[in-house]
């Protein structure tokens, strides 16, 4: 007679696997679109519009984060995808400022540190919890850091931040792969894996771009027209 309980360790997986497989279709979305655009020349003509983009894709985030347990799960990967295509569009401009080998090189090392730090979050016995707190004060504060730069244009201090968003998103990584993974253990309905997979996903794939950019400007080299 057959068991009809379910292996807690395979709904841990199925959960997870499904996070991965989105933030990497989320991935794909935003390189197909940037790589479009880069390639046709169709960015240069959007002007003062991308930072329209930019001000509906913060919203886009915010919503989708708000909203993903009211949301039907083809709704929510539906934002999920126009998130993505939005961050393809505001991610262009970097194919301009910097040759494409050290963007491919970057992305290589990104997804090497990502992989790295998602493993280790997954797999360490220690408590990362309190690692939360003080990341997203770090964020918010890197944030600040950011804007203030913006005025003083101030290139040694650009490297400091763009040092200490590599540190904070390293360890975003681990912290949200151990968060994901508890929280996986509470999923039950096929529904809220979908809802779960998206929400992971979007985690995931802001700790990777954010990873990626800060990353590029340390390892990037300038564009030779």
């Amino acid at each position: 007679m057959q068991s009809n309980v379910i292996n807690p360790v395979i709904v841990l997986q199925k959960a997870m696997q499904q996070v991965y497989l989105w933030m990497t279709a989320g991935l794909m979305v935003t390189g197909a679109v940037a790589t479009t655009l880069f390639n046709s020349g169709l960015v240069e003509s959007l002007g003062s519009l991308m930072i329209v983009l930019f001000v509906v894709q913060i919203g886009v985030v915010f919503y989708l984060s708000a909203r993903i347990n009211k949301m039907a799960p083809t709704t929510a990967t539906i934002l999920f995808l126009v998130y993505s295509a939005l961050t393809g569009v505001t991610l262009t401009p970097i194919f301009y400022a910097y040759s494409l080998g050290s963007i491919g090189t970057t992305f290589f090392v990104t997804a090497g540190t990502f992989a790295s730090m998602a493993l280790y979050g997954a797999t360490t016995k220690r408590d990362l919890t309190g690692m939360g707190s003080m990341l997203f004060m770090a964020l918010i504060g890197l944030v600040i850091a950011s804007v203030v730069n913006m005025f003083l244009g101030n290139s040694l201090f650009s490297l400091v931040i763009s040092a200490v968003g590599v540190l904070i998103f390293v360890g975003m990584t681990a912290y949200d792969v151990q968060a994901l993974t508890r929280m996986a253990n509470n999923v039950s309905s096929e529904e809220d894996t979908h809802r779960f997979a998206i929400i992971g996903a979007l985690k995931l794939y802001l700790d990777f771009i954010n990873l990626f950019i800060y990353l590029l400007r340390f390892l990037g080299t300038g564009r030779r027209d």
